[in-house]
């Protein structure tokens, strides 16, 4: 430490007295560590260590046509991937995800596919980035505001400026570090907001001597900026986990002028340029013959000459003299440099477009995916967006992991995906089924831990007391199943860990009854498939009307809770008819109904001035128009429930499967580090047959293709509907094939 006496004694002194130190004694204090150390208010050495299993939310594989030819146990019989690397598309908070894989059971899978051999991230970097998107209905764009989960993201993001940016960057960096193969190399998108800190950062991380560009993407020719110079580029920084890496050179087409100047002549083969023998290396001395009965001292052996004249090759100038034919269709181009000129953004009519804010092209990621990994090496992507990363790569026959907080990303994504299977099909070339995962109550576990941490107070009294403070409703006690009191509604919160049930929900009815109340909300994280509106219409007509909400992650933020910002969304329910004929099957989607609210209309028409606004509220889109005199008028935008559906599949024999989890064990008499695998109680949801809308089809089928089922007997059918929204609801069928 570079501190003499005084020094010592006075940061003493500032610190008894809880001020802050001035900055010159942080870097005395320092003084020993390196030249150059990267500090700002926040940073923290250590990172998130924990290993939360990971739970399947779908597993989505396209049949394949003709699977058993010399396919041996890879598929079934009708094509669904049996075993291998199945690629993974993950919901939740990268952080928790990254070190989940990189502590967790996923490692070993990962290291058995050759490790993780390329990083592509494109992390959020303009402060004003919203994660809200756009719904087109009925000829007008309703704006779904970002979760309240997002919107914590982006505040612990940004809530303190760069050094909150910074924290949350570097521990995700590290965490990818850790998890790269030594081989392996990272590439890192960002715009000039951020570059400086970023590049800093990656030095830090990555070591600076494993930097290999900055790369310059030029992502548009024209912006107009009255106020300065206008901004085209965006930055790519290319860094590698060590001195031992692959890269593939990548190569541009030859321009114009450079095919004028160098390739001045063509025969019926095509444009060629004609080169000296030394091009073919036979320089170095010189052969003494006659040839075409001209002597003189050539650069090739008559064999050679002999050889490239009977294919060919041989050109003649003015004066006799023989060159190399070198064609233009057998030269790659001029080697990439690190200024990328020939990509663009992706345009309003381009093929690849799906209206995701953040999309980058597939022809950027197609040129770093196949500079820096081979055929089936594994990449990832940690800030997924739209899914670019993992659509090119499923093209160019490489694994990968993608993951993101956004439920919209991921169902766009999703959908992506299905759709490059269905491609991919169709042109009959290889690729693999992906499946959707998330951390599902071990995150909320972890979440509750966090907050509890150095509590007196028991766990369970903990949990119940935020639950109803996010619901907004008072505490309650002398009740066995009722928590809490809400404007004359009871309030049940449901558990942690465990589906609501619908044993859970008649104790609840049977307390309610007992003490003569009438109306109850029960909230939950989850509920048990065999809810029904049918089940709660009769509990209703009993005396007690019951509604079920979900609990959003968002109640674990102190902040959103005190904000008043936590919603809690109404369960929506689907129906649906069975058409059996034999041993085949049809499902139709027969109704949708959905509570969903985001915008209170009375309060919206208080506030808003003259023009339109498109808002949800009770589960009906709606357009409020006022006019200048303050005239307010409502069009209903959803005319029927079909408006509602943006995506529903199905699994014709949905327990066919069990969800087994991976835990490792490192507690008691179990050996540290033993992988042991519990079944959830639930089964995988295998994506059988699934309609959904994209941006070119936006027309959905109603009817599924009949499914034949091999063997008579009792199945249970699950139907999966994604509404516009991204929120999941799903039924469970009992058929009987006969």
């Amino acid at each position: 430490m570079n501190l003499n006496d005084t020094d010592k004694s006075r940061i003493i002194a500032l610190i008894k007295a809880g001020e802050k130190l001035p900055k010159e004694y942080i870097y005395k204090l320092f003084a020993d560590e390196e030249d150059v150390f990267l500090f700002w208010n926040g940073r923290k050495e250590a990172v998130t260590n924990v290993a939360l299993p990971f739970h399947s939310i779908e597993h989505i594989d396209e049949p394949r046509k003709d699977p058993s030819a010399g396919q041996g146990l890879l598929f079934d019989i009708k094509g669904r991937q049996l075993q291998g690397w199945t690629n993974k598309l993950i919901w939740g908070d990268n952080k928790l995800i990254l070190s989940s894989l990189a502590n967790g059971p996923m490692r070993e899978e990962i290291e058995k596919e050759g490790g993780l051999k390329l990083i592509y991230i494109d992390p959020p970097f303009a402060v004003g980035a919203d994660f809200g998107f756009n719904i087109e209905i009925g000829g007008e764009t309703a704006e779904k505001k970002q979760s309240v989960i997002e919107e914590i993201a982006y505040r612990d993001t940004w809530g303190k400026g760069i050094s909150s940016y910074l924290s949350m960057m570097y521990e995700r960096l590290k965490l990818m570090h850790n998890l790269l193969a030594e081989d392996g190399s990272i590439y890192v998108h960002c715009d000039w907001r951020v570059n400086p800190y970023l590049k800093l950062m990656l030095d830090d991380v990555f070591n600076i001597n494993f930097y290999r560009s900055e790369i310059i993407w030029k992502r548009s020719t024209a912006h107009n900026d009255s106020g300065g110079f206008a901004n085209l580029h965006d930055t790519i920084f290319y860094f590698t986990k060590s001195d031992r890496y692959y890269f593939e050179p990548q190569f541009e087409p030859y321009s114009e002028d450079y095919i004028k100047t160098y390739y001045r002549h063509s025969d019926e083969k095509g444009v060629f340029l004609d080169r000296d023998l030394s091009a073919k290396g036979l320089s170095g001395g010189g052969y003494n013959y006659s040839w075409k009965g001209k002597s003189g001292l050539w650069r090739c052996p008559i064999e050679t000459m002999k050889k490239y004249d009977d294919e060919g090759r041989i050109y003649y100038t003015s004066n006799n003299t023989p060159r190399y034919k070198q064609y233009l269709t057998e030269m790659k181009g001029t080697p990439l440099q690190d200024i990328w000129t020939d990509i663009f953004a992706v345009n309003s009519q381009a093929k690849e477009r799906i209206d995701y804010p953040t999309q980058k092209p597939e022809a950027l990621l197609e040129r770093i995916i196949k500079a820096s990994s081979n055929e089936g090496d594994l990449i990832a992507d940690f800030f997924c967006g739209s899914g670019t990363t993992a659509a090119v790569a499923e093209k160019l026959n490489r694994k990968w992991i993608t993951t993101d907080l956004g439920r919209f990303s991921i169902h766009t994504a999703r959908k992506r995906l299905i759709a490059v299977q269905r491609e991919l099909q169709e042109s009959g070339k290889d690729f693999r089924a992906f499946e959707l995962l998330n951390l599902g109550k071990y995150e909320r576990q972890f979440f509750m831990d966090d907050l509890t941490n150095g509590k007196r107070k028991a766990k369970e009294d903990l949990y119940v007391d935020l639950i109803l403070e996010a619901y907004k409703a008072k505490r309650i006690n002398g009740h066995n199943t009722l928590h809490g009191q809400k404007t004359g509604r009871f309030v049940h919160v449901g558990p942690l860990d465990v589906p609501v049930t619908q044993s859970r929900l008649v104790d609840i009815f049977e307390e309610c009854r007992k003490h003569l109340y009438t109306q109850a909300d029960v909230l939950g994280f989850e509920f048990e498939m065999g809810l029904t509106p049918q089940f709660i219409q009769e509990l209703k007509e009993k005396g007690v009307s019951i509604t079920l909400k979900y609990i959003p992650k968002d109640v674990f933020d102190k902040r959103a809770v005190e904000k008043g910002q936590v919603k809690f969304f109404d369960v929506a329910y689907l129906n649906t008819k069975e058409k059996i004929k034999g041993k085949s099957i049809t499902i139709e989607l027969t109704d949708f109904v959905t509570h969903y609210t985001q915008d209170d209309i009375e309060e919206l028409q208080q506030s808003m001035r003259a023009g339109s606004k498109v808002v949800i509220e009770d589960g009906q889109i709606i357009k409020v128009e006022k006019d200048k005199n303050g005239i307010i008028t409502k069009t209903i935008l959803t005319k029927d429930w079909h408006d509602w559906i943006d995506y529903w599949a199905i699994d014709f024999n949905y327990e066919d499967k069990k969800e087994i989890i991976k835990i490792k064990n490192d507690q008691g008499d179990v050996p540290a580090g033993l992988v042991e695998e519990h079944w959830t109680g639930n089964y995988l949801f295998e994506n059988e047959w699934q309609s959904f809308r994209t941006r070119k089809n936006p027309t959905l089928e109603f009817t599924s293709t009949a499914h034949e089922y091999r063997k008579t007997g009792k199945y249970k059918v699950m139907v999966k509907v994604v509404d516009i929204l991204g929120i999941d609801t799903s039924k469970i069928i009992e058929v009987s094939i006969k």
